[in-house]
């Protein structure tokens, strides 16, 4: 289905902040195992606290991800339900490509 005209110039704003290499592993980190905090993010991708609260602040502002006040800590989830298939069809078709690269023969999908 393509995107409809009026929402083109939304689309485009979530594609660019997917555009980032860190905020897509951020992404996959909490995909995996969320909630997390910023420290546990900076843990887990060895990436500097500060960065990866900036990337989280951009993703919130995008209404990717979502903040929960807990104590004196802030934990962080994915928001967007569409997040987790948007990134298994994509890995799937860079797989793909790579075997076809290869002259592997295409792998069969699950589903």
């Amino acid at each position: 289905m393509a995107v409809p005209e009026s929402l083109i110039d939304e689309a485009a704003r979530r594609f660019a902040l997917l555009s980032d290499p860190r905020r897509l592993r951020i992404l996959a980190v909490l995909l995996e195992r969320e909630p997390m905090t910023v420290g546990e993010l900076s843990d887990a991708l060895g990436i500097a606290t500060p960065n990866v609260s900036q990337h989280l602040a951009r993703l919130s502002a995008g209404r990717l991800v979502s903040r929960e006040k807990q104590g004196r800590t802030v934990q962080y989830r994915t928001t967007d339900p569409s997040l987790r298939p948007l990134c298994e069809l994509m890995s799937a078709s860079l797989v793909d490509e790579g075997d076809r690269m290869l002259g592997r023969p295409a792998r069969a999908r699950a589903g």
